[in-house]
């Protein structure tokens, strides 16, 4: 009987951790999802800027736009999960969740 409830137990915190690391307010979801879907829209008018033989210089310049672009939705992305996610990990003891982040975010800054 123990082995059941520390199953129950274990699949109780797997699905609550997995909930808490993906709830976000329906206006965050909606502004990260247009910046994405400006960006995709500006990635692929510089893409037929290369199809049509334009400038390299001037594909470069829209090349680091949209890397500021993907920096700056990255920013609304992290400050929203330090705002939301960590805070009540921190609140829970949830290293794993923050373990996370900081994994994500090493990989994010090379």
């Amino acid at each position: 009987m123990a082995h059941n409830h520390d199953h129950n137990h274990a699949h109780s915190d797997h699905a609550h951790s997995h909930e808490h690391g993906h709830v976000h307010s329906e206006e965050h979801t909606k502004t990260v999802l247009n910046r994405m879907a400006r960006i995709i829209g500006h990635m692929e008018s510089t893409k037929r800027m290369v199809e049509d033989g334009r400038d390299c210089s001037e594909v470069l310049v829209q090349l680091s736009a949209i890397e500021s672009a993907i920096n700056s939705v990255s920013r609304v992305i992290i400050k929203e999960h330090l705002s939301t996610c960590i805070v009540d990990a921190v609140k829970n003891d949830d290293i794993a969740a923050i373990e996370e982040l900081n994994n994500a975010i090493d990989k994010f800054i090379k």
